[in-house]
């Protein structure tokens, strides 16, 4: 299947960082080679609602995941000026480097350029794409699904010097069947790719436990040392404290929102949220009004600081 449509490109963040690196201290333009996988992402529907059944959607995702890169340092690394593929050229890159992932597309980056891919790389793009002995498996598809290199990283550098050195980067896929680069959003991972799907549309779908929410005391021996009394005393005053910054709401009432009975309590506890609101914007108002009046102070403050100087240099 040589026309797959990818939903998005995922990249690691110190391999984007890498990239970039390697191209702001060349010395001009530069290009390189990509290495990933293409995996089919199942999004879940898990739910807690009973109502609703969970279920896999049928639907997958495509979505292309680069691990890696080689960076040759200049340009015209593995084709020539025309934009076609040096296949000898690319033989030997792809034998030395032996990676493990297949070689799902390239890059290129420039200098002081706009963003948008020329004609010379819609031309190594194009001629990438149609070497069908370069095609790699689809993870995770259904039959023997295919799709050569077709991921194509566009990085440039501002048109004007700025203070802070910035770069912008675009991810396209050419599509084979249009003969066009199609624009793809970059997810940028930072917790290996390994883990990226399962992080796409989660919800936990396993029965909430059931917490003992009593506030429960044990009898308490004679021969128990001071130690573990003060700290169940300590422990009453902190739940005193709760308790009454809860507006009543003690926490052995807290086992009522699970069940059937947690419909009853929704109203209770938007009231109790209002009230903690209401709270915070009170305690907002103080912390308003002692600021202007620190800042009064103040210029008060430096006027008698203004009287008392002048009043030296009079003198």
């Amino acid at each position: 299947m040589d026309d797959l449509t990818l939903q998005k490109i995922a990249i690691s963040g110190p391999t984007l960082a890498s990239i970039i690196q390697r191209f702001s201290f060349s010395h001009g333009a530069v290009d390189g080679l990509l290495f990933g996988h293409v995996t089919h992402i199942a999004p879940s529907n898990l739910s807690d609602d009973h109502a609703s059944s969970s279920s896999l959607s049928d639907s997958s995702s495509p979505i292309a995941t680069i691990t890696g890169f080689l960076c040759s340092g200049t340009t015209h690394s593995f084709y020539d000026s025309a934009g076609q593929i040096d296949p000898l050229t690319l033989r030997r890159l792809l034998g030395d480097l032996d990676q493990q992932h297949s070689l799902i597309g390239w890059f290129s980056g420039r200098r002081k350029t706009h963003i948008r891919p020329s004609f010379r790389e819609f031309s190594v793009t194009s001629s990438l794409s149609s070497n069908t002995h370069l095609s790699f498996p689809v993870k995770n598809a259904l039959g023997n699904t295919n799709l050569n290199p077709c991921v194509f990283l566009l990085l440039a550098s501002p048109l004007q010097d700025q203070t802070i050195h910035t770069h912008e980067y675009r991810a396209y896929q050419f599509r084979t069947s249009t003969g066009s680069f199609e624009p793809k959003s970059i997810d940028i991972v930072n917790i290996g790719p390994a883990f990226r799907g399962h992080y796409g549309s989660f919800s936990p779908n396993s029965p909430f436990p059931i917490l003992p929410c009593e506030l429960r005391t044990s009898p308490m021996s004679e021969d128990q040392n001071d130690d573990t009394l003060g700290g169940m005393k300590l422990f009453s005053k902190d739940q005193r404290e709760l308790d009454m910054c809860a507006e009543g709401f003690e926490v052995g009432r807290l086992s009522r929102l699970m069940g059937s009975e947690a419909v009853n309590y929704t109203a209770v506890l938007e009231d109790l949220y209002s009230k903690m609101l209401n709270k915070v914007e009170s305690l907002a108002r103080l912390a308003e009004k002692s600021s202007a009046r620190v800042l009064e102070q103040e210029n008060h403050n430096r006027k008698l600081r203004y009287k008392v100087a002048r009043s030296a240099a009079l003198e």
